[in-house]
């Protein structure tokens, strides 16, 4: 009998939305950041931190807290958006993104934000670093689970497939890596700087389950944590089909919206409009 998917919609489409202002909130008011790769990935980490973690806001600490790593950390206004929806943070603290002394760094950072599970943004290392906790966890006979994102560009490290391959051997079944694959990095599309289809199968030749979805789709994405969490064999990937920039037309689909760029007034008021953004969230905008 096929498991019933029970994901609520509207519910995490609103959430999804109002991610992405804020998104847009943070990067206008700090005057730079990466909004590309932060927006492909909100579907993703809306449903996660919604639905799939286990964790106690109140509590970062929790033993058995499960543990979500932004292994691509620059994309880390949409991790901050992710913490307000769920109340691990307020709202109030996105003023300080990019701000010298502030929680909210440009990239995570452990030491300012308790709730961050390791400081990131050296692309590869995120990973490493999961696969190392997911194996303490084992060791400790814990039944929290790992959970990495990474970007497709960072895919070109030689770390991620050194990783890939340890995991694999150490049948870690308590992790999951989500590949936020929009297609796109800094400077152009991936095809024309390295390639590294066939995606999946690569990923099954070194021994992962591996899950292909629309990353965009709250069905797909739910079905596949499911698979995810009652794979009790070998580490699993689930590769996150995305938009870059998406949600905002003028941004969808371009290696230019990447990052470290300035959202003027009037583009991120066109953004937040198209978004449905409130009077107040409008007259915020410098």
């Amino acid at each position: 009998m096929e498991e019933k998917i029970t994901v609520v919609g509207s519910e995490l489409e609103q959430h999804a939305k109002q991610m992405r202002r804020y998104i847009l909130s943070m990067i206008n008011h700090a005057g730079s950041g990466h909004p590309g790769g932060s927006l492909s990935a909100v579907e993703v980490l809306a449903y996660l931190y919604q639905k799939e973690l286990r964790f106690q806001p109140d509590n970062p600490d929790w033993t058995e807290r499960d543990r979500f790593i932004l292994s691509k950390g620059h994309a880390c206004p949409v991790l901050y958006a992710a913490a307000v929806t769920c109340g691990i943070i307020d709202t109030d603290e996105l003023g300080g993104f990019r701000k010298i002394g502030a929680a909210l760094q440009g990239h995570p950072d452990v030491s300012r934000t308790p709730w961050v599970e390791t400081s990131t943004g050296s692309l590869g290392q995120g990973f490493s670093v999961a696969i190392g906790m997911a194996m303490g966890l084992i060791y400790k006979n814990s039944e929290a689970r790992i959970y990495v994102m990474l970007g497709d560009g960072e895919l070109q490290e030689g770390e991620v497939w050194e990783g890939a391959m340890c995991a694999a051997h150490h049948r870690l079944s308590n992790l999951c890596a989500i590949i936020d694959y929009n297609k796109m990095q800094s400077d152009d599309l991936n095809v024309n700087i390295m390639q590294f289809e066939p995606l999946k199968q690569k990923w099954h030749a070194f021994n992962w389950h591996t899950i292909e979805i629309d990353g965009h789709d709250f069905r797909q994405i739910e079905a596949a944590f499911k698979a995810a969490r009652n794979n009790t064999e070998m580490p699993t990937v689930i590769i996150s089909h995305t938009i870059k920039g998406k949600g905002v037309s003028y941004m969808e689909g371009s290696p230019a919206w990447h990052g470290s760029v300035k959202l003027r007034k009037n583009e991120t008021l066109f953004a937040l409009k198209e978004l449905d953004a409130s009077s107040y969230e409008l007259e915020e905008i410098v």
